[in-house]
């Protein structure tokens, strides 16, 4: 008999965010493989036996490419094993959920996605930065730092400058310098309130705002570094009253309505 694989969303990274859904079928999982960015605290509720495959990747380094991850989910649930690809965040955000459900359909093995809270709503909402506001924001969009400086993205930049109210992006850390100036050639003003969450919902979670004219010295000043979510808009002024889950590392903006 044919297993199945479940495509699981473990969240932005505290523990108790996962779904009760996730939960339990983590708990079921007769193979688990994870990512760099699960908490290995998830891991503890694997049942006694259980493989554990990490799977994690970091930047300009893959633990395991994903055509071998692909490999093998086929491989164990052609075993009758019920497979759990566990992903931070949710697998259908950055995560490469989509095509490794359609490796799934491909080889006639059932599968199911477990939705997660993805790091853009939750690394934002633990630093008090609501992504929409009926004030202050009306749209939101999830954008990969890993297309800055791609031409392919190139008419991207002035949609996203100028269509979007809050902007987060994944993956940014080491494209700031070209995030930043990709928005502002575009038509975005380099008074732009932005904020870097780092190890969002953690705790060691750290923020550093300023605006886009003066963000990157700010970062420099307080050492951020991956894995960190990038927030940019008039939402991020509200860092400073909604802050409910830590203090802040660096002087916030004043809120400015309308």
């Amino acid at each position: 008999m044919v297993g199945k694989v479940y495509l699981v969303g473990a969240g932005p990274g505290d523990p108790e965010l996962i779904t009760v859904k996730g939960l339990r079928y983590l708990q079921q999982a007769d193979v688990i493989l994870y990512d760099r960015l699960v908490n290995p605290e998830l891991l503890k509720h694997a049942k006694k036996g259980a493989k554990l495959v990490y799977c994690g990747k970091l930047p300009h380094h893959h633990t395991m490419k994903q055509e071998t991850i692909n490999h093998f989910l086929i491989k164990y649930a052609k075993k009758g094993l019920q497979v759990v690809r566990l992903k931070g965040g949710d697998p259908f955000v950055f995560g490469r959920g989509g095509e490794e459900a359609e490796e799934c359909l491909r080889n006639e093995v059932p599968f199911e996605v477990v939705p997660g809270i993805t790091a853009g709503i939750a690394a934002s909402a633990y630093a008090g930065i609501p992504v929409t506001h009926r004030y202050l924001s009306r749209s939101f969009a999830f954008i990969t730092g890993h297309q800055a400086g791609d031409l392919a993205a190139e008419h991207q930049w002035s949609h996203l400058a100028k269509g979007v109210d809050t902007l987060c992006v994944y993956m940014g850390v080491s494209h700031l310098s070209t995030i930043i100036n990709e928005l502002i050639q575009h038509g975005k003003s380099p008074q732009t309130p932005i904020a870097l969450i780092q190890w969002g919902t953690l705790s060691d979670q750290r923020t550093v705002v300023g605006t886009l004219e003066t963000i990157e010295e700010r970062v420099k000043v307080a050492g951020v570094s991956n894995p960190s979510m990038i927030v940019i808009g008039e939402v991020v002024r509200l860092h400073k009253d909604l802050n409910w889950f830590n203090e802040e590392i660096m002087p916030s903006l004043p809120i400015r309505h309308g």
